[in-house]
């Protein structure tokens, strides 16, 4: 009874803030709803099929696996190096590590207005910059083919933090007596990398690839103020689509079915990085 009393307060928040929520989804899927959010009529499947029919899903997916395309390798590329350059004690190494970990403590919000004034036109730092270089203003966030990749950017930089303080604490977790042994062998920076701390680095890594996969699929602050799912729809990324539909549309029941179909999607990704990915970590 104890530890029923003890799980209980943890519990009750997964029963309202996770449980509840789901259970309502999969129920306001199967409905149409009034414009004030009422339920009018059960509808079984058909929310799902209109989903399908529209293209809402494919168009949707397209954006959501771009953006993640762009984001998690090079986010976790640019991670990876930096801890590795981090990892060896040289002078001013802490100010180096509070800079790359600085981004973790802004919230979304934070971040997205500092980088809406980095992106803007005529008065931001970026084409500025580039400006000082002879290359011409880029469109950053008003041009369908840069929008994307200006969220992905300010993404990128809003997860270094996280992602560089977990690969970071995986290096320091190696002992130093195998980097010892490897130096005394003769092993060179580069093979003692390759050959001795990426494989006993993989179980992080597999952790912040599923970490940052899902956390890509389910971005939306930034590109809910820097860009709106605009220009042409071309960051309307699945997430934002679900906000449209149910919360500016007030169409709950197909905006509940594109997110359980959201929800299949991260679950079948995950289960195959479990699955296959999860082979090639190596576990002391």
């Amino acid at each position: 009874m104890l530890a029923y009393g003890f799980l209980a307060p943890s519990l009750l928040l997964f029963a309202v803030f996770l449980f509840y929520p789901m259970f309502k989804s999969v129920y306001l899927s199967l409905h149409s709803t009034d414009p004030t959010g009422q339920i009018a009529a059960y509808v079984g499947l058909d929310n799902f099929k209109a989903v399908f029919q529209s293209g809402l899903f494919l168009q949707g997916m397209k954006v959501t696996l771009l953006f993640v395309l762009f984001t998690v390798p090079t986010g976790m590329l640019a991670a990876l190096i930096l801890a590795a350059l981090t990892h060896n004690r040289f002078k001013g190494m802490r100010i180096f590590q509070f800079v790359f970990s600085l981004p973790v403590v802004l919230s979304v919000g934070s971040s997205a207005v500092i980088w809406k004034f980095l992106f803007h036109p005529t008065l931001g730092m970026l084409n500025y910059l580039l400006g000082k270089v002879g290359i011409d203003p880029i469109p950053w966030l008003t041009s369908p083919d840069w929008a994307l990749i200006s969220i992905s950017i300010m993404t990128i930089w809003m997860n270094l933090g996280f992602n560089y303080i977990i690969l970071s604490s995986g290096l320091q977790g190696i002992p130093d007596e195998i980097y010892e042994s490897a130096k005394i062998d003769g092993a060179g920076p580069l093979l003692t990398f390759r050959k001795i701390s990426m494989p006993l680095l993989s179980p992080t890594l597999f952790f912040v690839t599923v970490v940052s996969i899902i956390g890509a699929f389910q971005s939306f602050g930034q590109i809910n103020i820097l860009t709106r799912g605009g220009p042409m729809d071309s960051t309307n990324v699945f997430v934002y689509s679900i906000y449209q539909e149910a919360f500016v549309n007030f169409r709950f029941g197909t905006g509940s079915a594109q997110a359980l179909i959201l929800f299949a999607v991260i679950m079948l990704l995950t289960l195959i990085q479990f699955k296959w990915v999860e082979r090639k970590v190596h576990y002391q």
